[in-house]
């Protein structure tokens, strides 16, 4: 299983701050995400917007990180402050 966590105004806009999917070995974060979005529809998108932040176990990752079973997969938008 792979817990997602989802932040800000992804969580507002998705409906919910977390879920749990199953694993699939090899799997990129990319296609992860081109998953959630085909299961669950356009609204989904989001995740892909280019300013998305992915972090897997609590690091800043590259979408192209394969995710192992267990893993931690968060996104949120960019942190600004001042």
């Amino acid at each position: 299983m792979i817990k997602l966590l989802f932040f800000a105004r992804i969580k507002e806009r998705l409906g919910k701050s977390e879920m749990t999917i199953d694993f699939v070995a090899n799997q990129s974060l990319q296609a992860l995400t081109q998953e959630l979005i085909e299961r669950h529809g356009h609204g989904w998108q989001i995740l892909l917007e280019p300013d998305t932040v992915f972090s897997c176990n609590q690091r800043v990752v590259d979408r192209d990180l394969i995710v192992a079973d267990g893993d931690e997969v968060a996104f949120f938008p960019p942190v600004t402050g001042g």
